[in-house]
């Protein structure tokens, strides 16, 4: 049979409203996915994560065939002697060569080494590529570019204001924000107290069916020395069951979810964090859809204003914010290390296998290799900061984090890690670094309390790794932040330290960077 259009389908693109299904015949369209080891091991990929991905793919392969579809699916096999040895591109090549498609089509991918590989294959094979809009997205990667033009800095809350007005999103009839203010974060930043935050709500787990076994004992044969576990594997794989968890949510954790969102307790595990993320970034659910729940939750009186504008603003604002950083950036963007850190220097060990006496990285890592997944906090003022501190590469701290998070596709990882975390852009995306010692934890959490490490000791046994690396980080880049305005309060404090003490943070936290000293 000739065929006319090969679609391509990534994993990350699961829906059938995808632009390049759009005009699809069964007659002469087919569409094409594929698993590849590539895929799983570009970054030493979590077991979970690998589960994340390619059980919903087959969910997906499942739902085109029913719904008439001509699908090739590509599907790794659990025995590793059985590999067909071919990456992405090689794969796609070899189709090529076989089907002679007379075009390729793929829409908007969210990975840019994945776009080139495209672009690449189809250009040696000689076939036309037609890459088209993803419309799962509020703002196009052209949109953006626009809105970015001639601007020095991109400041998010500029860019959430622009698509609130554009959206019509929480306005009023007189185009102003509901409630008379853009954003609630003020209202956001909520602690549990002594008493913790009791009894949450928990989310909806899903019980893996036959499809999901076969891919959970794929991973498990096939890539056995891969960190983390799928043993607790509960994530929604089917859009069915990834609308059963954004009702959940809006139902039963969208109305607390504003006053905590940043708060972190020990033990817990989702608190009142959506964990939709990973639905979102596969298009099991659209972030339109997403933002519409939210607002009539605020409008039918189940939500508080400031817990839905805290949501919108994740969704609506940061979310299309990083995905359009990263396509006017791209690729040179991925190289950025305005701190200088050391090439070499990689993630700490405890970061794959969460062995550290450091309460809060400790209980963060439980989460992440139990689920895949950790919140924005714990993500940015835990192990994002300590590899901050601790000077490990940008690129490295993102691959890290590709690796380990269920929802980590490039585009949303990429800006994340190496701008907001690791301030790797110089204050492109961000006026300043996410620099703290250990007190911020201390303040927003109870981890210090059972940690055998003080946050108010920057040396001796008992100093917090944290607050010893925090005044190191601002004397080692003390001239680079001299004119920053807003690291001026932390430079002033950080002259009251005296020569000698100085001299002794410099020594632990050596000792910390060389691994003499494993906290």
């Amino acid at each position: 049979m000739s065929v006319r259009h090969l679609v391509i389908v990534l994993g990350d693109h699961l829906s059938l409203d995808l632009a390049g299904l759009d005009g699809f015949d069964p007659k002469v369209d087919r569409v094409w996915m594929a698993e590849t080891d590539e895929e799983a091991t570009h970054v030493w990929c979590h077991a979970y994560r690998l589960v994340a991905f390619f059980a919903p793919m087959r969910h997906f392969h499942r739902l085109l065939r029913e719904h008439g579809y001509a699908v090739d699916y590509h599907a790794l096999s659990p025995d590793r002697r059985r590999a067909r040895g071919c990456g992405f591109g090689s794969l796609l090549a070899e189709t090529l060569r076989r089907q002679q498609p007379q075009r390729v089509i793929v829409t908007w991918p969210g990975d840019d080494r994945v776009k080139r590989i495209l672009e690449a294959t189809c250009g040696e094979a000689e076939v036309e590529i037609e890459i088209r809009e993803d419309r799962d997205f509020f703002c196009t990667p052209q949109r953006f570019a626009r809105w970015a033009d001639g601007k020095k800095t991109l400041i998010m809350e500029h860019f959430y204001r622009l698509m609130r007005a554009e959206q019509d999103v929480l306005m009023t009839a007189a185009g102003e924000p509901e409630g008379g203010q853009w954003n609630f974060d003020h209202s956001n930043r909520g602690k549990f107290g002594k008493t913790g935050p009791g009894e949450v709500p928990p989310v909806p787990s899903f019980p893996p069916d036959e499809i999901t076994l076969e891919v959970i004992e794929m991973v498990r044969r096939r890539f056995p020395d891969h960190p983390g576990t799928v043993d607790a594997f509960d994530l929604p794989v089917t859009r069915d069951e990834a609308l059963v968890s954004l009702d959940d949510f809006i139902e039963h954790r969208l109305r607390r979810f504003g006053d905590y969102q940043d708060a972190m307790w020990s033990g817990t595990d989702f608190l009142y964090h959506s964990r939709l993320s990973h639905a979102l970034n596969l298009h099991l659910l659209t972030p339109r859809e997403v933002v519409e729940a939210a607002v009539e939750a605020w409008k039918n009186g189940r939500a508080p204003l400031n817990s839905v504008e805290g949501f919108v603003r994740q969704v609506l604002g940061w979310r299309e914010y990083v995905r359009g950083i990263y396509w006017l950036k791209m690729p040179e963007y991925a190289e950025r290390n305005s701190l200088d850190c050391d090439v070499d220097r990689e993630v700490p060990t405890c970061f794959w296998d969460g062995q550290t006496e450091m309460a809060c990285v400790a209980d963060a890592m439980r989460l992440v290799l139990k689920t895949g997944y950790a919140h924005h906090i714990q993500r940015l003022m835990v192990l994002g900061l300590y590899s901050q501190l601790l000077g490990v590469h940008p690129l490295h701290f993102h691959h890290w984090h590709m690796a380990m998070y269920a929802d980590a596709v490039d585009w949303v990882s990429l800006p994340n890690c190496v701008g907001m975390s690791q301030y790797g852009d110089g204050g492109l995306m961000a006026t300043k670094p996410y620099c703290a010692s250990g007190n911020y934890i201390r303040g927003m959490s109870n981890h210090c309390g059972g940690c055998r490490y003080d946050p108010k000791q920057a040396v001796g046994e008992n100093a917090c790794p944290f607050t010893t690396l925090y005044w190191d980080f601002l004397d080692r880049h003390r001239e680079r932040f001299r004119s920053n305005p807003r690291m001026t309060l932390q430079l002033k404090n950080l002259e009251r330290k005296s020569a000698d003490e100085l001299s002794a943070i410099r020594d632990r936290a050596e000792l910390l960077r060389s691994d003499e000293l494993v906290p």
